[in-house]
């Protein structure tokens, strides 16, 4: 199963991204994070101490420029470079979830690919398409990467939205783009939710209920401001975790 995460800036979607993929580990699943935000978090909320240490692959250069075997003043490269060894070489593990950083996706003055989306793309794309695992990819906020193509193959988009309008708004272009980019799958998930107006909200204005609600957790963020991983407060949002999971999972 291959899902992606995506909303507006500050909804919280690797918070719930982390939840997830607690959850899934905590009931036997072999769990692959794949934080593609450009300012990854994913780390610090799974609780990998040493997090400043891990590499983004988008900052490699010169292995990327290498892999794509582009020659300098060329505007031709390698489209299917060769990644096998980057899938064990870039991860790290804690607590049986493993993680890899991909960090920002660079585009090419003009609108063409270079090495780094060249190689990026089919690394995730390989990752995709691994049978032996759930994958779980936290995109970056908002909808740039929609026009990128690093979201395809994905099998369910989980758009995270809290009850205001600007985060609705932000949702349905989400949605939009990603029913155009031809995700099988699209569903919301409500966030920060603390009453049943918030549910009448969301449903109301999404013109859909959303999988599942996530409450607006004191505890979650006493956690984050302790330093500790946030998957420690899983408890106290295993509820709505469960109901996303048996919804999405075949």
């Amino acid at each position: 199963m291959k899902i992606a995460i995506s909303g507006k800036g500050g909804v919280g979607k690797t918070t719930i991204m982390a939840m997830l993929a607690k959850y899934l580990q905590k009931h036997g699943k072999e769990v692959l994070v794949i934080d593609a935000d450009p300012s990854p978090h994913m780390a610090q909320s799974l609780g990998l101490a040493e997090d400043e240490k891990i590499t983004p692959i988008a900052e490699m250069k010169e292995l990327l420029v290498e892999r794509s075997g582009k020659v300098d003043g060329s505007p031709f490269y390698n489209i299917n470079p060769q990644v096998d060894d980057l899938l064990s070489r870039f991860i790290v593990e804690k607590d049986g979830i493993k993680l890899m950083v991909l960090g920002a996706i660079q585009t090419a003055k003009g609108g063409c690919a270079c090495p780094e989306s060249n190689v990026l793309k089919r690394m995730l794309t390989k990752l995709l398409l691994s049978s032996s695992q759930v994958v779980l990819l936290d995109m970056e906020a908002g909808v740039e990467h929609l026009g990128r193509g690093t979201i395809a193959g994905v099998d369910h988009l989980l758009i995270v939205v809290i009850p205001s309008k600007s985060g609705v708004r932000t949702a349905l272009k989400i949605k939009k783009l990603g029913e155009e980019s031809g995700i099988p799958r699209i569903s919301f998930v409500g966030n920060l939710v603390q009453d049943e107006d918030d549910r009448t909200f969301l449903a109301e204005t999404l013109g859909e209920p959303p999988l599942a609600c996530f409450p607006d957790s004191t505890a979650i963020r006493k956690t984050e401001r302790s330093g500790l991983p946030i998957t420690g407060a899983l408890g106290e949002v295993e509820e709505a975790a469960a109901e996303v999971i048996r919804q999405i999972m075949p």
